[in-house]
């Protein structure tokens, strides 16, 4: 099952440094590991504890490579991730469906849009993914075999999921849907160890809430994503009933699958209509339930020749309509924002003496992977900086000292997000706005990807 990994390997080298551009998650990731680990361990204390053990990783990974091109080294792991996650899911898919299943649905986790993004992404989802893969892999195994070294494997894999990010526990929800009554006591037993080695992650990142508070409920789009994904699994659930074989012992592919795929994007949707948490790439790892569906359903409709050749049609037809998209991942406009392009436009737009302003403060994060795009300017309401701090965007002075700074400065470059997005009602952002409204006037805004650079002047100086 080598073809699907190399598939996904250079779907994820091609293009992986994206013209140079870098997003803001991904310049956090960048920022966090490039600190000491004594400033690392004081930063995750009171933020971002949820990524912590991805933040040390790429520390150690940055440390060792010295000097190579920082967008390789924050984008590979996630390359080689998703090409190991590839390959486990074909292996999944032939141990549960035969050869041609397994290869399809490796070929088809490769190609999703989804996949692909993370792919190339400085983030830890493509690893929690490839290792929750694994983990499933060993499941089906240890219920096949009732080896306990397997269930002791398979729970070590997990919890180094949850680690790397909590919610890939909610895998246990699909996996507890496929496990076998024959194989429930085992099963149980490594659950319960992965949820008490990840507790204490749990209880200190939910201490930290304020890092997700920029999370929305469900909108409608998501919702009726989710229905629609649902439906269209349900459809190849059907079509691809496998016999359940003795030596798996009841393990069946579309329980499995379906189950990845649906339970844990389902639990978060649900908590999320009381506290917002859902976000797609927190349930990355679901997307192998669709790939092993669809090479499944793929390898029973070829299989029969009053279906093959419309099987065969609807595949390439569907590879040809991901290309557009396929494209589309690999420049900066695919990314909500481009850091690179917005600390030039503050570089090109400010002069030295000139004052900078982030709205909100956590745009600070535009400037922590060039800091000398920043050379000459004031930032106002900085009172210390990100890694001093041990914060992640940096601690700003109290609201009356941002407008007493602001009212010295004769030139300031407002560093904002887009026209249209919600204004933060901080007392601090609410002074920035108001100061800017009441003594400067507009001299020019510079457009760029996911942000707005603009000038102020005082009155007739522009």
């Amino acid at each position: 099952m080598f073809a699907p990994a190399l598939l996904s390997l250079a779907l994820g080298l091609w293009g992986v440094r994206r013209g140079g551009s870098m997003w803001r998650d991904e310049a956090v990731t960048y920022d966090m590991a490039r600190r000491s680990l004594p400033d690392l361990w004081s930063t995750l204390a009171d933020a971002d504890a949820v990524h912590g053990l991805y933040y040390l990783l790429m520390h150690l990974l940055f440390e060792v490579t010295g000097g190579l091109d920082p967008l390789l080294v924050l984008r590979l792991p996630s390359v080689l991730a998703t090409a190991a996650a590839t390959g486990t899911l074909a292996l999944l898919g032939q141990r549960l469906a035969g050869p041609r299943a397994g290869l399809l649905a490796g070929s088809v986790f490769a190609l999703l849009p989804q996949v692909q993004r993370y792919a190339q992404e400085g983030r830890s989802y493509a690893i929690v993914c490839a290792l929750v893969v694994w983990a499933t892999y060993l499941l089906v195994r240890a219920v096949a075999g009732r080896d306990g070294r397997t269930w002791i494997a398979y729970g070590a894999v997990l919890v180094a999921a949850g680690l790397l990010h909590e919610f890939a526990v909610l895998a246990l929800t699909a996996h507890a849907v496929a496990v076998p009554r024959a194989a429930r006591r085992a099963w149980a037993g490594a659950a319960a160890v992965v949820l008490v080695t990840v507790a204490p992650l749990a209880v200190l990142s939910a201490r930290q809430s304020d890092q997700v508070s920029w999370i929305g409920r469900p909108g409608a789009g998501a919702l009726a994503g989710f229905a629609g994904t649902a439906a269209v699994a349900l459809a190849c659930a059907a079509i691809c009933r496998y016999p359940t074989s003795r030596a798996l012992r009841g393990v069946r592919l579309p329980a499995l699958a379906l189950g990845l795929l649906v339970l844990p994007a389902l639990l978060l949707l649900l908590v999320s209509l009381v506290s917002p948490l859902y976000v797609d790439r927190y349930v990355l790892y679901g997307q192998s339930g669709t790939a092993l569906l669809t090479g499944a359903a793929l390898d029973r409709l070829t299989r029969a020749r009053r279906t093959r050749a419309a099987a065969l049609t609807c595949a390439g037809a569907a590879v040809l309509a991901l290309l557009p998209v396929t494209v589309q991942l690999r420049t900066p406009q695919s990314r909500v924002d481009d850091v690179g392009a917005i600390a030039r436009a503050v570089a090109e737009a400010g002069a030295p003496g000139d004052g900078v302003l982030y709205l909100p403060a956590r745009r600070r994060v535009w400037s922590l992977p060039d800091p000398g795009s920043l050379r000459g300017l004031r930032d106002l309401a900085l009172d210390h900086a990100p890694a001093a701090s041990h914060t992640l965007y940096g601690t700003e002075v109290p609201a009356p000292v941002v407008r007493a700074r602001m009212l010295t400065a004769a030139r300031i470059v407002a560093v904002s997000d887009p026209a249209g997005q919600p204004l933060d009602a901080a007392p601090g952002e609410i002074v920035k706005r108001r100061v800017l409204a009441t003594y400067f006037e507009t001299c020019g805004t510079h457009r760029v990807q996911g942000a707005r650079v603009t000038v102020y002047a005082l009155p007739g100086t522009c």
